[in-house]
Formats: structure tokens, C-alpha cells, sequence
């Protein structure tokens, strides 16, 4: 097979992934409605560049590429291990999961009628993401630790506690390395990813909180945290079982920070350049307000506080 073919119909492999996989059964590669050992020797022969026609959904696990990952994958979905909601990866011995999250369209920006809603959270407009995925969790210092070799965190004495004291420029970095060491293709989520994320998806309850009303129930902030930031995992999740992401610590997205338009907009990733990075989910330091799921704040990209970390997107 030449290279233009093998680029095509990887092409075609990750648009099925991300606009068709929903739609059908997990695990059916070749569209028969079925998961079986017949969509294990489909990948198989996908790989030994022998057969490549029956391909259709072949990209379980998100990455953009088919690999043995893949093929383990069906396997498991076979055995009754699987579940669609999660993946996890390990790194060094440390084990994360990310939470695959279906895409959908939702409004971006402050509830109607919230008093508390800045000037920056409006105008509330219409926004479509694509399906992605989103860490279950903050980054802990346990896996930033594993893969960068050091940890200079403000507050110690536990590695599950977040991550922090790290900038947006230290985690690009971090983030070339665990893909180095992975294989795969972690990156930060855009703001409009992480805001549909935080809402609960497609599953949202349209709460003020990341998954609740009470912001109590679901996030670490100054009226509860005794001055520093907790275990992740620690408070109630959101409707998509993803944690803390109001409160504990800021979380860095990838968008530089800008004013949001009027019209609708479909996987918006931010202004082309600018001076400041968009955080978002508030933190232990901060008032219930600032835990909104609507609340933005920026910083540059060299800045860093005991209050600011990061969750991985794929």
C-alpha cells in the first residue's frame, strides 16, 4: 500500500471516530452491527497492511491511529471489561483515566439571570464541540512527578493532591514528554471543551456548579478547604463522573484569552495569539463565585501559584 492510500484511509478511519462512533456499537469495525473476532482480525490485517477495505470504526481508543491498543480494546469489550465512559493509561506505574466525553452543542457562557456572571462570561452563545476526551481528575503531583522527575508543589505530604505551582509553558512541556512516553496525543482542552465538560456534556442538569447547586457538594473553595488544596477526587463528581472542576485548583485550558462573539460557533479554539491564557474552575483560595462553571480568568503564560493546575485533554 503507498503512503497516499495509508494516509487516506487513516484519514477516514479518525473522521469515522469522531463523527460516526457514537452512532453505532463500540468495537464494530467493519459495520456489521456486531462486536466479534471477526473485527479483531479486521485490525489485525489492518496492521499487516493486508486488508484495510473493512474498516470502518477502528480508532477505539481516541488517539487518531490504529495500533495492538486498539485490538485490546475489542477484546476486552468481548470479555465484558470494557467501559465506554473511561480509558486508562499508565505511565511509570502511575495510572490515570480519562473520562471520553460525546460531543454536542450547548450554550457557552453565564447563566441567564446569574447574579454573580462578569462581563467576560457574556455574550452566552451557541457552541458545537466534537467528541473528545477530558481527565477524570486534576493532574496529580503523583503522575506530574512521574514523567517530569520532579515536583515542586506548594503544599506537600500527599502526591494526590493536584499538581501546582506550574505554568502553561512548564506543562507543554510535560505534555511532550508524556506523549513521548505514551504514544498518544494529550493536550490541554480548549476553554469551549472544557466549559461543555464542566456542564455535564450532554447529560448537563444545567447547574451553577460543576454538578451540583451547592457548591459545598462539589468543590473545595476558601469556606471549606482550610487553606490548601485536598486529594483530588475527594468531592461529589459531575454528571459525567469528571472531578473537582469546580474548585481545588485553577485549571490551565489552551485558548489565549479574548472576548467571546455573538454567533454560534462549532469547536472554537480562541483568538490566534495574545497576552494571556484562559484558566478556568476557580480553587481552593477563592470564593464559591469564582467555582462557577461559567467564570473565566487569565494569567501569562509564565505564571504560576499554589493555586493553579491543569487537566489533560485527548
Amino acid at each position: 500500500m503507498n503512503i497516499m492510500k495509508k494516509v487516506l484511509l487513516a484519514l477516514i478511519a479518525l473522521v469515522a471516530c469522531n463523527v460516526a462512533a457514537n452512532a453505532g456499537v463500540r468495537g464494530d469495525v467493519n459495520n456489521d452491527g456486531v462486536v466479534s473476532s471477526v473485527d479483531i482480525t479486521a485490525l489485525y490485517n489492518w496492521l499487516l497492511n493486508s486488508d484495510d477495505s473493512a474498516i470502518v470504526n477502528g480508532d477505539l481508543d481516541g488517539d487518531g491511529i490504529i495500533t495492538s491498543v486498539d485490538i485490546t480494546i475489542i477484546y476486552n469489550i468481548l470479555l465484558g471489561n470494557d467501559n465506554p465512559e473511561t480509558t486508562e493509561f499508565e505511565v511509570d506505574g502511575v495510572k490515570f483515566k480519562m473520562v471520553n466525553v460525546e460531543g454536542g452543542t450547548f450554550m457557552m457562557g453565564a447563566n441567564a439571570g446569574d447574579p454573580n456572571a462578569y462581563d467576560d462570561e457574556a455574550p452566552s452563545h451557541e457552541v458545537a464541540v466534537s467528541s473528545f476526551a477530558i481527565g477524570e481528575t486534576e493532574v496529580t503531583q503523583e503522575l506530574w512527578l512521574a514523567v517530569m522527575g520532579w515536583n515542586y508543589s506548594g503544599h506537600g505530604g500527599n502526591l494526590q493532591y493536584p499538581v501546582e505551582y506550574i505554568n502553561w509553558e512548564m506543562i507543554q512541556n510535560f505534555i511532550s514528554k508524556l506523549n513521548e512516553m505514551t504514544g498518544k496525543n494529550f493536550r490541554l482542552p480548549t476553554e469551549a471543551e472544557w466549559e461543555f465538560a464542566a456542564r455535564g456534556g450532554n447529560k448537563s442538569q444545567n447547574y451553577l456548579y460543576s454538578g451540583s447547586n451547592n457548591v459545598a457538594d462539589i468543590a473545595w473553595y476558601v469556606d471549606n478547604s482550610e487553606g490548601a488544596t485536598h486529594v483530588v477526587a475527594t468531592q461529589a463528581p459531575n454528571e459525567l463522573g469528571i472531578y473537582d472542576m469546580s474548585g481545588n485548583v485553577w485549571e490551565w485550558c489552551n485558548d489565549w484569552y479574548g472576548n467571546y462573539s455573538v454567533g454560534a460557533q462549532n469547536n472554537p479554539t480562541g483568538p490566534a495569539s495574545g497576552g494571556e491564557k484562559v484558566m478556568r474552575g476557580g480553587s481552593w483560595y477563592g470564593p464559591a463565585k469564582n467555582c462557577r462553571v461559567s467564570k473565566r480568568f487569565k494569567a501569562s503564560t509564565g505564571f504560576g501559584d499554589d493555586d493553579i493546575g491543569f487537566r489533560l485533554a485527548l
